[in-house]
């Protein structure tokens, strides 16, 4: 068993291998004839293109879509030993489907094994380089439009400001409560509140101070006050959605924890970027599974019958993905249920089509 192990194991990994490559050089190419005139136009180092852009753009494309192009390579290559009835030889010879499968999930092990370390350690390295020279020389400077900003930057502590803009650091009609057993104490309001970053401070212009104590209410005004907030105009960005993505699975943890205590209404996408960096690998076994299940029958149509079917259990998945992502974010399901409710669902198919493979 040995040698068909070895014999199974090379083909899944040699066709997954050759497919990647033929993926991300396409979206090379495609990237390259966009993102030309840029790369001249802001004279973009050569040595930063190849190795801080490209080379970590593999690496994050190819990770985040390898649960897919695993699934399509296990299709294409069972489905071609099945044709040549390389797998009704082995089931032939005594060999059950179950024992069969065994190959498959090793090569799997080691595909959801680098999926994982790349997830929570290595990609978060490669995205700093590849986000800072996308910032440089690719993306034009962010800049926030959003109105009515509403956030708890500390259990008893909530803020306020009309608008905020990202290039001025700067906010608009700022409010700003402090509260205690249920009650306000304090209520700092002003025109405008911009963050000065050689004192890390808020500089209030045109305040007014508001404090209750022992039932009695005081009233302070002034032109101008310094005060420090538990906040920094980066908290303002929607930017951080992409800040996630250079933080290892320690620093993630940390920056969620902080981010609820300052109840920010974006935790749960932050939540469902930690819970798919491991639910995304796992399926790796579910799609291998399901892959070899529809796969090692000889059927009419051969591959293509195969790919036909695959595909379209594949974007089924990504569809159960998305729509139970939009219901953490949107609908309050939690963060862990939602990325991993699509792997459950999905390994109940598997399940139902390895038996029916067996049979």
């Amino acid at each position: 068993m040995k040698k068909l192990d070895l014999y199974i194991i090379k083909k899944f990994l040699t066709t997954f291998f050759f497919i990647l490559g033929v993926i991300m050089l396409i979206a090379i190419i495609f990237d390259v004839s966009e993102q030309i005139d840029d790369f001249i136009k802001r004279e973009a180092p050569l040595k930063g293109i190849l190795v801080d852009y490209y080379l970590n753009f593999i690496l994050f494309y190819g990770n985040l879509f390898s649960p897919l192009l695993i699934f399509i390579a296990v299709i294409f290559f069972t489905s071609k030993m099945a044709s040549n009835s390389e797998i009704v030889a082995i089931l032939s010879a005594g060999i059950s489907f179950k024992r069969v499968l065994v190959p498959y999930l090793i090569a799997a092990t080691l595909l959801a094994s680098i999926s994982l370390y790349l997830n929570h350690w290595l990609l978060p390295k490669a995205n700093e380089s590849r986000i800072a020279f996308e910032d440089t020389y690719l993306r034009y400077k962010f800049r926030n439009h959003n109105k009515n900003i509403h956030k708890q930057i500390a259990p008893d502590e909530f803020l306020y400001f009309e608008s905020f803009n990202t290039d001025r650091q700067t906010g608009f009609k700022i409010s700003f409560e402090k509260w205690e057993n249920g009650e306000m104490i304090q209520k700092l309001m002003g025109n405008t509140a911009r963050w000065d970053s050689t004192t890390n401070k808020w500089i209030v212009q045109n305040y007014q101070i508001r404090e209750i104590k022992n039932g009695k209410e005081t009233l302070r005004k002034g032109a101008r006050i310094d005060t420090t907030l538990n906040i920094t105009p980066d908290d303002f960005s929607s930017r951080k959605t992409i800040s996630i993505q250079m933080m290892d699975y320690g620093k993630l943890n940390e920056f969620i924890e902080e981010e609820k205590l300052k109840g920010n209404e974006d935790v749960p996408l932050f939540e469902i970027e930690k819970y798919t960096r491991s639910s995304l690998p796992f399926a790796t076994y579910i799609l291998t599974i399901i892959g070899v299940s529809i796969s090692s029958r000889k059927v009419r149509g051969g591959i293509g019958a195969h790919l036909a079917l695959g595909l379209l259990l594949a974007v089924s998945y990504i569809l159960f993905m998305k729509v139970s992502s939009v219901y953490a974010t949107n609908a309050g399901l939690d963060p862990f249920i939602a990325t991993w409710f699509p792997n459950i669902m999905f390994s109940f198919v598997a399940i139902y089509l390895i038996q029916k493979a067996h049979k």
